[in-house]
């Protein structure tokens, strides 16, 4: 699928109802708010870098829609995008995050010693665990709108602050084009590269343009802090590890996230963020935290128990299959992770997961013995 490139004066030629797209059999947040009437009133408005109403919504009229998933259906190309649109993305940020109204504020805490427990996680149930976030360097356009140049520039400006890092931290970063298809392939089936574009949620998007240019992953010696440079979002920041020490992973995720922010302000450079949306991201699913707290968990009894979805919304989790997100779950092993990004703070979100997977590996233990899980049934968080 190419890139929608919607980039085309003479459209203002014909008329909006014309112009709008046949949403008829979609299923994504973007085609449940976007009537003919918005479309008419918004299809002329662009931000300051020129991205219009129909770079926000390609995505969402290429892709319909997943049987199983609620797909958001549209992606921001500056920070600009979010006020410009706003009659249709504050919609949308509401019905994705759970009534998120557009006068609410959201609250940051990257302080790991707010964690309680966290480093107690079963092993022998707990096989990894990760935290992922996405960070967004205010002053240029995000990854379906950006330029070559700009893509360039942010790549240097990520590589100068990130080969700063020492100790723990202290790393190296790989480009993307100088690797040979074999290195590519061990970093992806090792988890720590992103796919190839094949996905047409981001090809339809213009997240892919120009592949893999001014793409890379830096990682430190232990492989256990990454940095992906200009996939989805201008950097995405993983601390993961072997294991069930996720106040580890967390502690390592705080420290290097805010040393990263520190390189980047001594360079004249800050994140998008605002006291409303928290840290700006290319996905409206993704504002807030940016945040992911994953585990991947041996479940073999309980995913097979009829509460067990019923568990994890009441947890306020979800699942997946453990090669990420369109994938199945294999000999009962799971990725089970918050569901929620935006209005929890990041140590919220962590917390969630440290005490829903706790409970869900003790309701494992009891049905791997025979017994009844009635009684741990959990309230709704």
């Amino acid at each position: 699928m190419p890139f929608g490139n919607s980039h085309n004066k003479l459209k203002m030629n014909y008329t909006a109802e014309q112009e709008y797209p046949d949403l008829s059999q979609h299923n994504n947040h973007m085609a449940k708010v976007l009537t003919s009437e918005m479309y008419a009133n918004l299809r002329d408005k662009e931000t300051p870098s020129g991205f219009t109403l129909d770079d926000v919504i390609q995505t969402g009229v290429d892709n319909p829609g997943h049987p199983f998933i609620m797909t958001v259906g549209c992606v921001a190309g500056d920070e600009e995008t979010y006020e410009v649109f706003k009659d249709l993305l504050d919609p949308v940020i509401e019905d994705r995050h759970g009534g998120y109204k557009p006068t609410d504020k959201h609250k940051t805490d990257l302080n790991p010693e707010n964690l309680q427990g966290g480093d107690d996680l079963d092993p022998n149930y707990v096989l990894s665990s990760r935290v992922r976030t996405g960070r967004s360097i205010r002053g240029f356009c995000l990854p379906p709108h950006c330029s070559r140049g700009e893509r360039r520039a942010i790549e240097n400006l990520s590589v100068e602050a990130l080969s700063s890092l020492e100790g723990e931290l202290k790393g190296k970063y790989y480009a993307l084009k100088n690797m040979t298809e074999e290195e590519q392939q061990q970093l992806i089936d090792d988890h720590f590269l992103f796919d190839k574009p094949v996905s047409p949620l981001l090809l339809a998007s213009g997240m892919a343009r120009d592949w893999p240019d001014a793409r890379g992953i830096w990682h430190n010696d232990e492989k256990t802090f990454l940095v992906w440079v200009n996939e989805e979002d201008h950097l995405r920041v993983i601390s993961m590890q072997k294991g069930g020490n996720m106040r580890e992973v967390f502690t390592r995720f705080c420290t290097g996230l805010t040393t990263i922010e520190g390189l980047f302000k001594e360079k004249s450079h800050e994140f998008m963020w605002n006291e409303h949306l928290g840290f700006v991201l290319t996905c409206p699913s993704n504002l807030g935290t940016g945040l992911r707290a994953g585990v991947h968990v041996k479940l073999p009894n309980l995913s097979k128990n009829e509460k067990f979805g019923e568990v994890l919304k009441k947890l306020r989790l979800q699942k997946r299959g453990t090669g990420g997100v369109d994938t199945a779950a294999v000999g009962g092993v799971f990725d089970i992770s918050n569901a929620d990004r935006l209005g929890f703070s990041e140590v919220e979100l962590v917390q969630m997961v440290v005490d829903g997977v706790g409970l869900l590996v003790e309701m494992e233990k009891r049905l791997e013995g025979g017994q009844s899980i009635d009684d741990l049934m959990p309230e709704q968080k």
